[in-house]
């Protein structure tokens, strides 16, 4: 993994094999560290910008050799695109390509200005966290399983240079909760790439073990019999057509000794759904592995908040099993009891999501967590209304949705509020059951957090529907092909946010 540093120099007199300096569209004379190096190599930048070689546009990279003119050995310019329209997802996204071109034409150490911490105003601390997230985002891949990589190569270290020795300290902090909020996001990544025959649900348990030992956390692990003690019909329902062991994963981060009070993060956890018996169609089933991304995602903020070390609790639950088809399976019209008491008919068992939430929910309930988050790959539908774009949130409580798209906002995130209108909850209603799991089409995500809704009480509560930016086919910024690890930025966003002290990293 690349490492991000931080050194006061002057970018001209720094040593490194490429240094690089930024322009931003419409500027005809480079200020500032660009400007600096501009005159080391005798105007050549400002040439190629009154030539229209050097234009600014955002992504534009140029390639200057400094022929002995500067310590480095190469001089990138990188377009930061018009100046109104410049912000810290800019920030983010250009220094992941920047990080892969880099690495793509065989520079393994780099060193940059950090960009918008100068002419761009904004604040240098969060412009360092922006280009650490942005570099260990964007140089992410996932290789596990190839017996040959056939490019090996690295980008090693990416070196931040900043000549003003009263914002090093500033600066130091921002990249340190980048880097750990990137690797978390990577962390989650990596756990929703494994195929489901490496990520079952005892291998999701150990991995949430395994980040627990790592970052100071409280794990337990309740296996089915506990579950059945617990009287958790939806979770224990969808299970019972696997013969993979269900469990319910519980970690606990304490980092305010003063209060008992804990916010609860839920995720849904199938490593692998099928639809059961209303099973899937054959074509991109394989994605369904991805299916466990709600309980990737609480698994890794605990994990960056532990070693964040904010003054707050919080307590993560992942319900994680398998949704398979068998003779043991559960079928359409069958009725399920919730650990809450409230009965569930399963109309569609391909709506399991729902079932192993209710669980979860109402376990999060009981140990008096509030506010409550739930994080699912849920709905197909939740696609159709926000693409590829944004999230869904949907909630009883419109002050804690304005704090979630906040914390999207600052971690460049996008979320989208969808209406919880009474009317929708109709939909839901069944003949022999408190309420049944599918709405049908019509409106299929709000149907489904109302579903959800039955089981929080009167907690503050919101559920993000990510089904639709958990996976991608190409990269762009800080997006690679695969898993995404959105929204863990978010939550750890959400959980500084709310903290009573500021994050120290430990």
């Amino acid at each position: 993994m690349v490492t991000i540093r931080v050194a006061q120099a002057a970018i001209t007199a720094f040593q490194s094999k490429a240094i690089v300096v930024n322009h931003f569209e419409g500027v005809s004379v480079p200020g500032g560290g660009t400007g600096a190096v501009d005159e080391a190599l005798g105007g050549q930048i400002s040439r190629l910008i009154a030539e229209g070689e050097i234009t600014g546009k955002r992504g534009e990279i140029t390639r200057l050799q400094a022929d002995g003119k500067l310590t480095a050995a190469r001089v990138i310019v990188l377009g930061l695109g018009k100046r109104e329209k410049f912000d810290l997802d800019t920030v983010r996204d250009l220094t992941a390509d920047l990080c892969r071109y880099l690495r793509r034409t065989n520079i393994d150490e780099a060193a940059s200005i950090v960009h918008g911490a100068g002419s761009g105003g904004l604040d240098p601390a969060a412009c360092a966290q922006a280009m650490a997230e942005g570099a260990v985002l964007g140089l992410y891949t996932f290789t596990r399983h190839k017996s040959k990589v056939e490019d090996n190569k690295q980008l090693n270290a990416l070196t931040l240079v900043e000549s003003d020795a009263t914002k090093l300290a500033a600066l130091e902090v921002g990249v340190t909760r980048g880097v750990i909020t990137a690797e978390a996001a990577n962390f989650a990544r990596d756990l929703e790439n494994e195929p489901s025959n490496f990520m079952t649900p005892t291998d999701l348990a150990a991995a949430a073990r395994q980040a627990a030992d790592e970052a100071g956390l409280e794990c337990v692990i309740l296996d089915r019999e506990e579950m059945i003690e617990l009287g958790m019909g939806g979770l224990l329902g969808v299970a019972q057509g696997s013969h993979q062991p269900p469990k319910f994963i519980v970690l606990h981060y304490k980092g305010d000794p003063t209060t008992d009070k804990a916010i609860g993060f839920v995720g849904k956890g199938i490593t692998f759904d099928t639809g059961g018996i209303s099973i899937k169609p054959a074509a991109g089933m394989e994605e369904m592995k991805g299916d466990m991304s709600g309980a990737a995602t609480v698994i890794a903020t605990l994990r960056a908040l532990g070693k964040l070390g904010p003054r707050i609790n919080v307590t993560g639950i992942a319900c994680c099993t398998e949704n398979m088809p068998s003779g043991s399976a559960i079928k359409p019209g069958d009725v399920l009891r919730a650990m809450n008491g409230k009965t569930m008919e399963v109309v569609n068992t391909d709506a399991e999501g729902r079932l192993v939430l209710s669980d979860g929910l109402s376990y999060a309930v009981k140990l008096e967590l509030s506010p409550i988050v739930d994080i699912a790959t849920l709905t197909g539908a939740i696609s159709v209304a926000l693409g590829n774009v944004a999230m869904g949130v949907m909630s009883n409580n419109d002050a804690l949705v304005e704090e979630l798209r906040a914390a999207a906002t600052q971690a460049g995130e996008k979320m989208w509020q969808l209406p919880m209108f009474e009317e929708y909850k109709e939909q839901i209603r069944s003949e022999v059951a408190d309420m049944k799991n599918t709405g049908g089409r019509p409106a299929g995500s709000i149907t489904a957090a109302w579903f959800l809704r039955e089981f929080v009480d009167d907690t503050p509560w919101a559920h993000i529907d990510m089904a639709g930016v958990d996976n991608y086919e190409r990269e762009k910024g800080v997006l690679v092909k695969g898993a995404s690890g959105i929204p863990v930025r978010t939550l750890v966003a959400f959980a500084l946010a709310k903290a009573a002290v500021p994050a120290a990293a430990k």
